[in-house]
């Protein structure tokens, strides 16, 4: 078991969903269930993966976990905030300084520099430009980026871009971070930096990580997997990062 499993024993978890169900079309005869009742605990410094198959439900609980959309029944507290009935300004709230989002196509704005994109999502939180650019160096340089804090998107290789996107959604040192196929545009050898990355974050830094992927040899690197099916959670398992610490 990981340290960081070990203390999970007496904490209270940071993500807490019970019996989540997500609809579309509600009431109408074309009503679709996509999630049938989720209950799902995730405790702080835990690496988590969450894998399905196209069409599992990845997506959607993605999108609830990050407070992109609502679930139509049940409850999801996000570090005893209950997300499902803030308003749409807690929402943004909570989007801009609860969770770090890292997507596979990187979103970062092709039109300004590294640091711009990292010291972004900080001015729009209402921190002064000073320490936003500051703070941008600091966390450009855990990511292994000090010397391109200059650089355009389009100047960047693949890993260099999500390793930049990595930074930016530590910006506002959220509670949790949500990487939607982190791997999923990388080949193999930059995958396993990137995934380093998360370990480092995870370990010296005590991140919260949620890993969203089909990608089971990434999933394998997390200290829990679940994996979901045709909406359901059909099994928890430890990954083999913490079958290691078992020895």
């Amino acid at each position: 078991m990981t340290i960081n499993q070990t203390n999970n024993i007496n904490k209270e978890p940071l993500i807490e969903m019970k019996n989540i169900v997500k609809c579309y079309f509600e009431g109408k005869e074309n009503e679709l269930e996509i999630l049938h009742g989720i209950d799902l605990n995730i405790y702080p410094g835990e690496l988590v993966a969450i894998v399905g198959e196209s069409g599992s439900g990845k997506s959607t609980l993605m999108n609830i976990i990050g407070a992109l959309d609502r679930p139509s029944s049940g409850e999801y507290f996000l570090n005893s905030i209950n997300v499902g009935k803030a308003n749409d300004q807690e929402l943004s709230v909570i989007r801009n300084q609860r969770i770090g989002f890292i997507f596979q196509n990187f979103d970062l704005i092709g039109k300004i520099n590294a640091l711009k994109n990292v010291e972004l999502p900080m001015l729009y939180a209402g921190i002064n430009r000073r320490e936003c650019s500051e703070r941008a160096k600091v966390l450009l340089d855990k990511v292994g980026m000090k010397d391109r804090i200059k650089h355009l998107p389009n100047e960047l290789s693949g890993g260099q871009k999500q390793r930049i996107a990595i930074a930016r959604a530590m910006a506002n040192n959220p509670d949790i971070l949500l990487a939607d196929e982190p791997t999923g545009a990388l080949d193999s050898q930059t995958s396993q930096t990137v995934i380093d990355i998360f370990h480092k974050l995870n370990r010296e830094d005590g991140m919260t990580i949620v890993l969203i992927t089909h990608n089971l040899m990434l999933a394998e690197e997390c200290d829990r997997i679940f994996e979901l099916c045709d909406g359901n959670i059909i099994k928890e398992r430890k990954g083999n990062i913490a079958n290691e610490y078992l020895g």
